[in-house]
């Protein structure tokens, strides 16, 4: 009985892995397919690759995407950690606020924010990368606040105040007992911000400029006509990247969790 429970959960997961991914291996497959239909193996090919990095219009919507998400993720993170150690030293009830005011924009359709923050750009601002920049900023903070905000709260706050007791400054203290602790929780929204703000499209089709475009929005424009099959080459690229990434910062984050594990035993 043990065993057949082992085997229907095992299953269930491969499942559950096996509706995430095969759409991720179908499109790898078809990054490497000779034919453009996605329906008929033409044999195997890198040319979709080579046509990949010679357009011209491609590799600047993939430039202002990069540009975009990156400046957005680091501009996020940052105010998103800033916000939770602010946010630690407020009352109860105050924090009750600010996680509710946090969660709306998770819970609030993109189509609203999008159509919201265009009409107020449109009357403070032009639209351009200016306003295209902080519309993703106002998406991706509350992931980053979401994911820096439990590791706060675990922190050891006797090793802070034993620090300052010992003659630290707080900044020392911060950066020496803190940030370590919390260092994981920034990565992970760090990520997470970066793919929410690579991955949207409804809130940068609304505040984007005329003359910009990103990936996403360049996808949307080829879905009419049929999508290129250099999309699929450059999305296989996308994904093992990010891949790769998670894999590095996953790895970092267990070997600082040991390294904490180890100094508190001593």
């Amino acid at each position: 009985m043990v065993e057949k429970k082992s085997f229907l959960e095992r299953f269930y997961v491969g499942i559950i892995f096996f509706l995430l991914y095969a759409p991720l291996m179908i499109l790898t497959v078809c990054s490497f397919n000779a034919s453009k239909s996605r329906m008929v193996w033409g044999g195997f090919t890198l040319d979709w690759y080579a046509a990949l990095f010679r357009d011209a219009e491609v590799i600047q919507a993939f430039q202002n995407s990069l540009v975009l998400t990156t400046a957005a993720a680091l501009i996020a993170t940052l105010l998103g950690a800033m916000a939770c150690i602010g946010l630690t030293a407020m009352s109860k009830k105050a924090q009750s606020a600010a996680a509710t005011v946090t969660n709306i924009p998770l819970l609030n359709a993109d189509i609203v924010t999008g159509i919201a923050l265009m009409l107020l750009f449109v009357r403070f601002m032009n639209l351009g990368f200016s306003s295209l920049l902080v519309a993703h900023v106002t998406l991706t903070l509350p992931y980053v606040i979401l994911s820096v905000m439990p590791k706060l709260k675990q922190t050891n706050k006797a090793a802070y105040e034993a620090a300052l007791d010992l003659g630290a400054t707080p900044v020392y203290a911060f950066f020496k007992i803190v940030l370590p602790e919390i260092l994981p929780g920034i990565l992970s929204g760090f990520l997470l911000a970066f793919t929410m703000s690579l991955d949207d499209f409804v809130i940068t089709y609304f505040t984007k400029g005329p003359g910009i475009n990103t990936i996403s929005t360049m996808i949307y424009q080829q879905v009419r006509r049929g999508i290129n099959p250099e999309m699929y080459a450059l999305s296989t690229l996308l994904f093992l990247t990010i891949l790769i990434i998670l894999l590095v910062v996953n790895h970092i984050s267990d070997r600082q969790a040991k390294r904490q594990e180890q100094l508190y035993k001593y």
